[in-house]
């Protein structure tokens, strides 16, 4: 019997990576393929979504031969992405939404942070949408970028036609469907999934999107994910090296589906499905937090409703730059240079020697808030900045390496304060589920069980997020009778890691200096 095979996708900030799974969830085959970013501005960033869609199909091909696979054998896509948002005329061709005014670069970038004055008058609305979104609203989201589009670029907005989160794109080029995933919409276009309306027309008018269904050709209702939006066209089987036989599932924002790789396994157990918390960490962090019940959360994304797994609430919260930070730590110190894989092996392997030397009181008088691009969760403050105490005339690389690891205790504090801010809404979490980038930072990893006091736990999948996205596939294939059922069989299990007793003293005592930091940086600003 021929053995069905799935493709699986995933973009992120820099790069599409592909990988061709086993209706089981095995990783056959994965490649990548660079993705370019035009920055006109500090807080500008854009993509060129045609130029997404070429990495895509490269990335498909490579991965496909390198499982050996053939065509005919995948019966199932599935496409996640960040959550940056695509501009189309009515044509479906691209609108430029750069301010050097060239079509190609159509995509905001979900890091763009132009929308930080909209975002600002979103939440003065006090609408019911923000009880949906961490009673904040986030530049990172598309309504206030939409705003901004409108007021800065109106000709760019009178051209436009169609509008699309990025994973909702892939499946239009790949399907020609204007389907919308739930994931989406629920958690970035302040659509209310649990509620028989969906959109909240009066907030959409209040804030000056009236017309946003109609100019982004936006449905009435979303798509629960893996729901089956229909087989590949011609075109894109084509582009793709598949065949018009393979059915493309609903996707999901990139980091929900590494939070479905990772927690899916529970959920069958909906009741303490709350222990868990996914951490998927590389240039941001975001948390994943589900729950049988709405657990509205200051400063924490959402409750959204069915945005991961069917039924099932999400709260996510996040660190807007996190491996981002620490290359930029790199790049900023005078013995750093660029911040290759192999620096950064080399900068953890002597903070090992440093740490047989001096313990955990490395560095102990160097502290570090770790928002150098805002506070995501669990403040909500994209205006908040970062802070070093601490330095001194030393330049070398021990230096380096000492702020390293305390930019690292930063990080692993700041995931603390958000999980210890969920925990008071009704979360009991003790497990931490890493998945991503910084799996292979073994100070970080560390960091995350001794700084938290939670058992990590590293899954077993070679890749947590194409794993999650063939769960997606396989449900849109019909494999499963629905995505509960794949989650449960393709799930692949973990390594489990458990905090170290000796180590909590030294991590409480950090715990409470980053807690005063916060606290004197809001007098600071207060004051200036």
């Amino acid at each position: 019997m021929t053995q069905s095979l799935l493709v699986a996708v995933d973009v992120g900030t820099g790069s599409a990576r592909a990988g061709v799974l086993t209706a089981q969830g095995a990783l056959a085959g994965r490649a990548e393929h660079p993705i370019a970013m035009n920055r006109t501005d500090a807080n500008h960033a854009e993509h060129d979504s045609e130029q997404i869609w070429y990495a895509v199909c490269a990335a498909v091909r490579e991965a496909m031969t390198k499982a050996g696979a053939d065509p005919s054998h995948v019966v199932g896509l599935s496409f996640d992405a960040t959550c940056s948002l695509v501009v189309r005329d009515g044509n479906g061709r691209p609108v430029t939404v750069s301010t050097n005014g060239a079509d190609n670069w159509d995509t905001v970038v979900w890091l763009d942070h132009r929308a930080l004055d909209e975002a600002e008058e979103c939440t003065a609305t006090g609408h019911l949408v923000l009880d949906y979104a961490g009673g904040v609203m986030s530049p990172e989201m598309e309504v206030p970028k939409l705003m901004w589009l409108k007021r800065h670029m109106p000709a760019s907005w009178q051209r436009a036609g169609m509008m699309f989160d990025l994973a909702d794109f892939l499946s239009w080029k790949a399907t020609g469907s204007l389907a919308r995933s739930q994931s989406t919409l629920t958690c970035k276009w302040t659509y209310l999934a649990h509620t028989e309306a969906g959109w909240q027309p009066d907030f959409l008018a209040s804030v000056g999107l009236d017309d946003l269904l109609d100019k982004a050709s936006l449905p009435e209702q979303a798509s629960p994910v893996g729901t089956d939006l229909g087989p590949l066209t011609p075109a894109a089987a084509a582009d793709l090296g598949l065949t018009t036989a393979c059915r493309v599932g609903a996707g999901l924002i990139d980091a929900h589906a590494g939070a479905l790789g990772v927690l899916g396994a529970f959920t069958h157990d909906v009741d303490t499905i709350d222990r868990h918390l996914a951490l998927i960490a590389g240039t941001s962090s975001c948390v994943m937090a589900l729950s049988a019940e709405a657990r509205p959360t200051s400063g924490v994304w959402g409750p959204y409703f069915g945005a991961v797994l069917p039924g099932v609430w999400l709260n996510e919260g996040g660190q807007s730059a996190t491996g981002a930070l620490l290359d930029h730590i790199i790049r900023w110190h005078g013995a750093g240079g660029e911040p290759t894989p192999e620096r950064h092996h080399a900068i953890a392997a002597r903070i090992m020697e440093l740490r047989a030397q001096e313990g955990l009181a490395l560095a102990e008088r160097l502290h570090v808030l770790p928002d150098f691009h805002g506070n995501r969760s669990p403040l909500g403050d994209p205006f908040a900045l970062g802070v070093i105490s601490g330095l001194t005339l030393d330049s070398d690389f021990d230096s380096l390496c000492r702020l390293y690891w305390r930019t690292a205790v930063s990080i692993a504090l700041g995931v603390r304060h958000i999980l210890e801010t969920l925990n008071t809404r009704g979360y009991a979490i003790d497990t931490l589920h890493v998945t991503g980038g910084h799996t292979k930072n073994a100070v970080l990893m560390e960091l995350y069980a001794d700084a938290t006091g939670c058992t990590v736990v590293e899954s077993s999948a070679r890749d947590a997020t194409l794993l999650g996205m063939a769960m997606v596939a396989a449900t849109a294939a019909g494999l499963y009778p629905g995505l509960d059922a794949a989650c449960i069989a393709m799930q692949q299990g973990g390594r489990e890691r458990a905090p170290d007793p000796a180590a909590r003293p030294q991590f409480d005592r950090d715990y409470r200096i980053f807690l005063e930091m916060l606290r004197q940086r809001q007098a600071i600003d207060a004051m200036a």
